[in-house]
């Protein structure tokens, strides 16, 4: 019996449309023109004989129709790219788009990404290291890296998987110079130390993990990002909480030597997150093996004893 199918290619401008609630906006994920979205729409609605969308005249919004249709279109042009993508018996020539945060991509990813060229000159790689949340696999990403302060098990019902790579750990770092001052918590009173106002475990809980009361010290430096304070504390301005692996580049090309060790694990991880289906499409699993080799090699040197 043959399927009676909705003109198919309908659906990608829909599901475009019905997520943007912007014909506009649509037309420019697709590369197509807003007159082509509408076109399409009208095409599918004709189909269907009933209309999606209450079009008014600087907004739109998805009718009943439309709000029942959208997460079933949604839902199969998911399979379908994850199904096609992970075929057996393809091997990892094709592109592969990772979405990565700023710091970790410019201090640790981008540093090792030759050993992966090295291994693997076949894959094109995209970075995206912007901080809008990726939407696998609808937005063109392949892999996400991310930070999480728990167990991440992504809820029941969504595309997405999560693996753990690897736990975060604090320890104090400074420039080789001022390392040779730096023997026990109480000289950091005689140093500026560096903060960053946009994590949530610091200074503060190093000295928890640590078992050790922080002294008074001079004014510190407040940043916005840990790529600012690594870069001030191998300046000789102050010293900064180090944050492995982040850290391990700066350590290994002797910018920064670590102090008052050993580093301290807290609960923030690194996951790599992927679609269900994704995760076994060649170029992912190829870019997850390398990430976790590279994760598991051993700390560089560069730590000073208490």
């Amino acid at each position: 019996m043959p399927y009676r199918l909705p003109p198919l290619n309908t659906l990608r401008p829909f599901e475009a449309a019905g997520r943007h609630l912007s014909f506009k906006r649509a037309a420019e994920e697709l590369n197509l023109t807003p007159s082509a979205v509408s076109h399409a729409l009208q095409t599918l609605e004709q189909w269907l004989g009933s209309p999606l969308f209450v079009r008014q005249h600087r907004s739109l919004a998805l009718t009943a129709a439309g709000q029942a249709l959208l997460p079933e279109v949604r839902a199969m042009l998911d399979r379908l790219a994850s199904v096609t993508a992970a075929l057996p018996g393809t091997t990892p020539a094709g592109s592969l788009t990772v979405s990565v945060a700023p710091t970790f991509g410019l201090r640790w990813l981008v540093p090792r990404l030759p050993h992966f060229r090295d291994k693997h000159p076949d894959i094109a790689l995209v970075l995206d290291t912007s901080h809008r949340p990726a939407d696998l696999p609808r937005d063109g990403v392949d892999v996400a890296i991310r930070m999480r302060q728990d167990d991440w098990r992504p809820e029941e019902g969504t595309n997405l998987h999560a693996s753990r790579l690897v736990d975060e750990s604090l320890v104090p770092v400074c420039a080789p110079s001022l390392a040779t001052r730096l023997h026990s918590v109480a000289d950091l009173a005689a140093h500026a130390l560096l903060h960053v106002d946009s994590v949530a475990e610091e200074w503060g809980a190093w000295a928890t993990l640590r078992g050790a009361v922080l002294p008074s010290t001079k004014a510190g430096i407040h940043f916005d990002t840990v790529h600012m304070a690594l870069d001030a504390a191998a300046s000789g301005l102050g010293v900064a909480m180090g944050r492995l692996p982040i850290v391990e580049g700066d350590l290994a090309a002797g910018r920064l030597v670590t102090v008052l060790g050993p580093p301290q694990a807290i609960r923030t991880s690194y996951w790599l997150v992927t679609s269900r289906m994704g995760r076994n499409r060649p170029e992912v699993a190829a870019f997850r093996a390398w990430l976790k080799a590279e994760l598991s090699a051993p700390t560089p040197a560069g730590q000073r004893p208490v």
